[in-house]
């Protein structure tokens, strides 16, 4: 757990020596004395400056290193900042963290300890810290892009705009509970109606998009089919490495093989499947069968290797003729989507395409806000409290759900947020994060 002791932290912000160049960063109440120890005086403030690096009680020299000073509270924490931009050989990133720690008050830091205190100094909210961790750990384009939008306030502005509108609500019930109602009161009641169906609507709109999750954890594409029509095979293709066993004998995949892969900036997940048939042989097939209909339910594309009469329904289905190089597979029927062979590379090209273009369908467009787990089970409580709001007559109870909505809506942004919950967020950090 991150305590809140107020001591001046130091960390090592850059990427793990040996490197070209250490970013060591120093924040607290205490970082210009710890310079200043180092360096004999605190530089300009926002200015680079060269400085030799000494150790305050030897006097050895440690380094020459660039030196910044960055006075709270306007840093990227919140409090006076300092950086020196080191050479990035182990022992000298070791001397330099070591002579620092000898200052009183000042300690390493713990993971995500400087996101921690922009958090709490108001620096950033909640919401831009979550995309702040999405964006370290980006894999693809598409998680960048979205890591991006959150971390430079896109929820966090859309989130102000509609606690504007339901304090505006608040205040115009409130209104009617301390002056009372008449009849020329009917109208403006209509309207408050129609103003907290329209912000409901507006969540419900934002609920409706792609959840963030499947940016993170891919497109799950499932290859299904008979026995021996070559899924394993065509997995090795899609994915260009040996992740299934391939073999003409037919049941030698058994079990599930899920295999992660970037595709044109997008993350799928191929999913590989025993085969399907109606006489299983022996449990562990049978078993294998079960567990190839439950990932068939759980696809979002289902790439079906097989007769297409005897296709599994389902809502993205794209109808392989695989082996099309098989001399006994030179007939095509009528019903089929693609050829392929994953030998040859006969028909990949197009299937790649596919399969990129069914994914724009499940994935949330490149450039609009997707919104995780816990920031949509929020959005759904705040929906929930203004239905229950409209199905109220009494502007008391109705008053009543506005407040409940207005509280978890502070969720979001981090303003009703629990430590248990900062504490894991933050936890995910690196160490000079």
């Amino acid at each position: 757990m991150i305590t809140a002791d107020g001591a001046t932290i130091i960390a090592l912000s850059s990427g793990a020596p040996p490197a070209a160049i250490g970013i060591i960063r120093i924040s607290g109440s205490r970082a210009g004395t710890a310079i200043a120890g180092l360096c004999g005086s605190v530089p300009p403030p926002r200015r680079a400056s060269l400085r030799t690096i000494r150790h305050p009680d030897s006097g050895d020299v440690l380094d020459s290193a660039v030196v910044l000073w960055f006075p709270g509270p306007h840093t990227s924490t919140g409090e006076d900042l300092a950086e020196i931009h080191a050479h990035g050989g182990r022992a000298v990133i070791s001397a330099i963290l070591t002579a620092l720690a000898t200052t009183e008050g000042v300690r390493l830091a713990e993971p995500g300890e400087f996101t921690r205190r922009a958090f709490a100094n108001g620096v950033i909210d909640l919401a831009q810290a979550e995309g702040l961790a999405d964006l370290l750990s980006a894999e693809t384009e598409a998680q960048r892009r979205n890591a991006q939008i959150l971390a430079g306030g896109g929820l966090s502005r859309m989130v102000g705009e509609w606690q504007y509108r339901l304090l505006g609500l608040c205040a115009r019930i409130e209104a009617i509970l301390e002056f009372g109602e008449d009849e020329d009161d009917v109208g403006d009641d209509l309207r408050l109606t129609a103003d907290i169906a329209a912000l409901a609507g507006d969540i419900a709109d934002e609920l409706a998009r792609p959840a963030a999750e499947r940016l993170k954890d891919g497109v799950r594409v499932v290859l299904a089919g008979p026995p021996n029509a070559g899924k394993s095979t065509l997995l090795n293709a899609l994915v260009e490495r040996e992740v299934a066993i391939t073999s003409p004998i037919p049941g030698t995949t058994r079990d599930m093989i899920q295999a992660p892969v970037a595709i044109s900036g997008m993350a799928f997940l191929f999913v590989d499947t025993a085969g399907l048939r109606e006489a299983a042989g022996d449990e562990i097939e049978r078993r294998g069968v079960d567990l190839a209909k439950s990932a068939i339910a759980e696809a979002d594309i289902l790439l079906w290797l097989g007769e297409p009469a005897s296709a599994a329904e389902h809502p993205r289905r794209i109808l392989l003729h695989a082996r099309c190089d098989a001399a006994d597979r030179q007939h095509v029927g009528p019903d089929v989507d693609l050829s392929v062979s994953a030998h040859t590379g006969v028909g990949m090209g197009e299937l790649i395409e596919r399969l990129l273009q069914e994914a724009k369908l499940v994935l949330p467009a490149m450039d609009v806000m997707a919104l995780n787990r816990r920031q949509r089970a929020v959005l759904a409580e705040c929906k929930q409290s203004l239905l229950d709001a409209l199905a109220l007559v009494d502007p008391v109870l109705r008053a009543e759900e506005l407040r409940t909505c207005r509280v978890v809506l502070d969720r979001l942004t981090g303003r009703a947020g629990t430590e248990e919950m900062l504490d894991a967020l933050f936890g995910k950090f690196c160490i000079g994060k």
